[in-house]
C-alpha cells in the first residue's frame, strides 16, 4: 500500500481500512503463535501499513477535514 492510494481515501474509508488492517494482524499473530504463519515478513507490513493509515488520518485532523 502506497502512501498516495492512502491519501485519496475518504475519513469513513481510512477508518475501515484501520480495521481491516487491525484484524488482519491480529490473525497473522495468531497464526504466528500456533506455527502456521508462511510468510513472518507480512507482519511487519501490515504494521507499517497500520502506521501510515494512521499518519494520514492525523493529518487530515489537523488540516481540518
Amino acid at each position: 500500500m502506497k502512501a498516495n492510494d492512502v491519501r485519496k481515501m475518504s475519513a469513513a474509508e481510512l477508518e475501515t481500512k484501520l480495521v481491516d488492517l487491525k484484524k488482519d494482524l491480529f490473525n497473522l499473530r495468531l497464526q504466528h503463535a500456533t506455527n502456521q504463519l508462511d510468510n513472518p515478513i507480512r507482519i511487519a507490513q501490515v504494521k507499517k501499513d497500520i502506521a501510515r493509515v494512521k499518519t494520514i488520518i492525523r493529518e487530515q485532523q489537523l488540516a481540518g477535514r
